[in-house]
């Protein structure tokens, strides 16, 4: 019986592992471990939300302004009166060198300024401003490698490509004014009179 009972001591003795202080010092240590990991995480999101905060103020909201600024002066732009473009000239109506913003649709010659937050030099198409987006938006290609710094008589285009180049053109004649032609090379330009130049506008509005 003594040994049942000293057997039974040493078991509770060696199973019950460290002694109550020692216990309560990890337990402790484990408290005290979990606060500065939870502390160091919570001062880590401050942190990172003041300087998410600090990017906004000093971009998002200059963005913004220069958008609304964009905007603005769209609106203030007169009606651009009808003639055709050389590829040389429609490169200065890229919304940063000018205030217009142009571009060429199969052919055509488009006024997007209206349109800026989308094809001024922030916006998504601004790579398109003042140049020929037939390629790029047939291919579904934003990248430089769909503009061409010649002529772009689109020649390699499939079927289904060109058939999307014309539905571009419907849809940028329908939102925008058309202002003129892209001119081939030795092509001569047209010479539009006010009264077909007025017409084209009113029938567009």
């Amino acid at each position: 019986m003594a040994d049942d009972g000293i057997g039974k001591l040493r078991t509770k003795q060696g199973d019950g592992g460290a002694p109550p202080e020692t216990a309560a010092t990890a337990s402790s240590g484990s408290w005290l471990w979990g606060s500065w990991f939870d502390m160091l995480f919570i001062l880590t999101l401050v942190i990172v939300t003041l300087l998410a905060y600090q990017v906004y103020k000093r971009w998002g909201k200059r963005i913004g302004a220069g958008g609304a600024a964009q905007q603005s002066q769209a609106h203030s732009l007169p009606r651009m009166k009808r003639r055709d473009f050389t590829l040389e000239q429609l490169r200065e109506y890229d919304g940063a060198r000018l205030p217009r913003i142009l571009l060429a649709v199969n052919g055509k010659v488009f006024d997007v300024t209206k349109g800026s937050k989308f094809y001024g030099p922030e916006g998504p198409y601004g790579i398109f401003a003042g140049r020929d987006a037939s390629r790029g938006l047939a291919t579904f290609c934003l990248d430089k490698d769909a503009l061409r710094d010649e002529y772009d008589d689109l020649s390699d285009l499939n079927a289904v490509q060109m058939e999307s180049v014309r539905e571009w053109e419907m849809q940028f004649k329908e939102k925008y004014d058309y202002v003129g032609r892209l001119l081939k090379p030795g092509e001569e330009p047209s010479e539009y009179t006010d009264e077909e130049d007025t017409k084209d506008h009113t029938k567009q509005e």
